[in-house]
This record gives C-alpha cells, sequence and structure tokens, in this order.
C-alpha cells in the first residue's frame, strides 16, 4: 500500500480524460494532490516555478497543443534540475514507433490510456507503486509499458 501523500501533475488537453483520471485517483487507498494541466507550455510553467516543490510524478499527454508531451519530456530531460523528475506518458498512441521514441528519451513508464474505468484505476496504482518503489531508476524496455494486469489494488481504510 502507498502511505505517502503523493503530488502528481497530469498533463492533458481532453477535459473529459483529466475527470477520468481524478475520479480514479480519488477511489484509490492513496493520499494525493492532483493538480491539472492543460498543455506543454502549462507544464514547464507549473514545474519551474520556484517555490522549489515538484511534482512526485507527472503524467504526460503526448498530443497537447502550443507544446506537445515530446517537447515537453526533452525539454524536462535536458534540465539538469529536473531530469530526475518521474515521467509516465499517458497517451492514447500505442504504436510502437512512439513507445520506443519515449523510451529513448527517458520516460519512466509508458500508459496506453484505458477505456475501462477499472483498468485506469489498475494502470494508475501500478504506476505510482512502481515509481515509488524505484525511485528514480528508469526501467528496461520490456518492463516499460504498464498494462495494471499484474495488479490488485487494496481497499481503502
Amino acid at each position: 500500500m502507498i502511505s505517502q501523500n503523493i503530488n502528481i501533475l497530469l498533463a492533458d488537453d481532453d477535459n473529459a480524460d483529466c475527470l477520468l483520471f481524478k475520479d480514479a485517483l480519488e477511489e484509490l487507498p492513496i493520499s494525493a494532490n492532483l493538480t491539472i494541466v492543460h498543455n506543454g507550455e502549462q507544464v514547464m510553467e507549473e514545474i519551474s516555478r520556484k517555490d522549489g516543490q515538484f511534482p512526485d510524478i507527472l503524467f504526460l499527454d503526448l498530443n497537447m497543443p502550443r507544446k506537445n508531451g515530446f517537447a515537453s519530456l526533452g525539454e524536462i530531460k535536458r534540465s539538469t534540475e529536473l531530469e530526475s523528475l518521474p515521467v509516465i506518458i499517458f497517451s492514447t498512441a500505442s504504436d510502437s514507433e512512439t513507445v520506443k521514441k519515449v523510451f529513448r528519451d527517458a520516460a519512466h513508464y509508458y500508459i496506453c490510456k484505458p477505456s475501462d474505468f477499472g483498468q485506469l484505476k489498475k494502470v494508475i496504482y501500478e504506476a505510482l507503486t512502481l515509481v515509488l518503489q524505484k525511485k528514480n531508476s528508469l526501467p528496461l524496455q520490456e518492463n516499460f509499458m504498464i498494462s495494471g494486469d499484474s495488479i490488485i489494488i487494496p481497499e481503502k481504510e
């Protein structure tokens, strides 16, 4: 079970997906603060604020206006101050070239957005568990995609 309070930044321009993510997160047995932004420029503004409080994890959609997820990921990983920020790609894209590109660009994990709400809860919980257990180590390519199939979510207390 995840016992610490987690600060999550979600970057996604689809309001329905943001609402589903928020609802799924609220049903999980974790304590989390969720901040939502809708494009890559807002991502960089949010994580570059001078208060020094970075999110514990960033869920990053790839297809966003103004600055897409690819550009945001590259900017984060080129910054010595931000490079250790765990970034989970959270996208509808599932083609192998896209997955390979963000793996090479040092994203931590990749989630293809599930259409099933129960599966959405599982992939979010698995991503949080993996990042918190492994701290900032990157997975092998064969462990890069998160499916939620092997995770059992504990009951809320």
